[in-house]
């Protein structure tokens, strides 16, 4: 478990023993800001929304769960490899290139059925550095970390590589395969070229630890999630272009629910999704950046907090959902800074959805809905910022506000 993982386990360690006294709120009458009696009018169905006792809540959360220094080193962010003592491979057809030991590895070359294989020491650094290569494989992934301490894939100046899966992924021995480029270690993409990945049956980019992005340009189109990992992912810079059949950015970890975030701190990010565009299971932050996003969910963690950037999501169910993913964190969805356009389509959707507690302390929100502008199973608090709803301001938050009036009548008291 790397430091950042420590840092957020000592803090809910501390968070549990600040909550193990606090009482269960029963909201059993109320349902998305909506009485049950209501519900029951509009042919719905009641809900409890109960405090976990023993989550992070949002006094422990506000002002930034994680932050840049905790989760890059300064290599990280280096989009430049140091060359001086590094060796050169050219990718052939049929070849599975081993790389057993630490240092730089240079790829370049154009090759059908290949493989780079790393296969290090526990406590080994491998930077991969792609130079114009252009692999195709029909059913295993063109890079395979089986082993190390951090994989560094960094494209050179100007560098064009493509990196593509055509058929479905056949299994490493016990390990079921998944992705163009599969890592059980921790992963990160940078440099200055561009890095296009295709995988026709499976993800695009996995990693079953951290997976971070800090610079370069990266095209990503999967039949299944596009970037995946368990503990992770975190975008500090970069381009970035992804679509998938299924989610786009996926994080969950299995193991431990305290895990399987998402934190982006900059760069463009375009994405594309049938259904969740990003999915952090236990926490979503976002502290900047350009993010377009367009998908059944546009973005699904349990805790959601915005700190910044320039956002615009557009969905076919909910545009923003604080679902209950995670024991370890407070049902939420916490807006303190930014600027936030959501749209979302007819029918059951809502704009921004809580099946917790909704914050919304700054930034700027617009919302365009013709059902429900705000729905939470808790309670909202609206201290500061901007609500912009089908082009009226609004001063307070109503319950469950349809297409911005209809259930104008509901108040929550405003700014409060």
């Amino acid at each position: 478990m790397k430091n950042t993982n420590k840092k957020i386990l000592v803090s809910i360690l501390a968070g549990a023993m600040l909550l193990t006294s606090a009482t269960a709120v029963s909201a059993a009458s109320v349902w998305g800001g909506r009485s049950s009696s209501m519900m029951g009018a509009m042919g719905g169905m009641s809900e409890t929304y109960v405090t976990k006792t023993n989550a992070l809540s949002y006094a422990d959360l506000t002002g930034g769960i994680v932050t840049a220094d905790d989760l890059f080193s300064k290599r990280d962010l280096k989009q430049e490899a140091d060359l001086s003592e590094a060796s050169c491979i050219t990718a052939e057809d049929g070849q599975t290139i081993r790389i057993t030991s630490e240092g730089v590895y240079v790829l370049s070359g154009t090759a059908s059925n290949c493989t780079v294989r790393i296969e290090a020491d526990k406590e080994a650094k491998i930077q991969l550095v792609l130079d114009g290569v252009n692999i195709t494989n029909s059913d295993f992934p063109a890079i395979c970390v089986v082993s190390a301490d951090k994989v560094f894939v960094t494209t050179t100046e100007g560098s064009e590589n493509t990196l593509t899966v055509t058929g479905t992924f056949q299994a490493d021995g016990e390990t079921n395969t998944d992705a163009a480029i599969y890592s059980k270690e921790d992963l990160v993409l940078n440099g200055k070229g561009t890095l296009t990945v295709t995988s026709a049956k499976g993800n695009g980019i996995t990693s079953k630890d951290d997976l971070k992005i800090t610079g370069g340009t990266l095209n990503v189109t999967a039949a299944l999630d596009a970037l995946e990992a368990n503990d992770s992912i975190v975008i500090y810079d970069g381009n970035i272009t992804v679509s998938s059949k299924k989610d786009v950015l996926h994080a969950e970890n299995d193991d431990d629910d305290s895990l399987g975030y998402i934190w982006i701190g900059g760069g463009t990010l375009n994405v594309t999704a049938s259904d969740d565009a990003i999915h952090g299971t236990s926490f979503v932050q976002i502290d900047g950046g350009t993010i377009t996003v367009s998908g059944a969910e546009g973005i699904e963690g349990t805790y959601i907090q915005v700190n910044g950037g320039e956002i615009t999501v557009t969905g076919t169910d909910d545009g923003l959902n604080g679902a209950n993913k995670s024991s370890a964190y407070e049902t939420a969805v916490e807006i303190a800074g930014g600027t936030l356009n959501v749209t979302v389509g007819q029918g059951d959707t809502d704009a921004i959805d809580s099946n917790g507690n909704l914050y919304v302390t700054g930034g700027t929100i617009s919302i365009t809905s013709q059902m429900s502008s705000f729905d939470y199973d808790g309670t909202a608090t609206y201290t500061g910022g901007t609500i912009v709803v089908n082009g009226q301001t609004v001063n307070s938050i109503t319950s469950s506000m349809m297409g911005g009036g209809m259930m104008g009548g509901m108040q929550m008291g405003g700014r409060r």
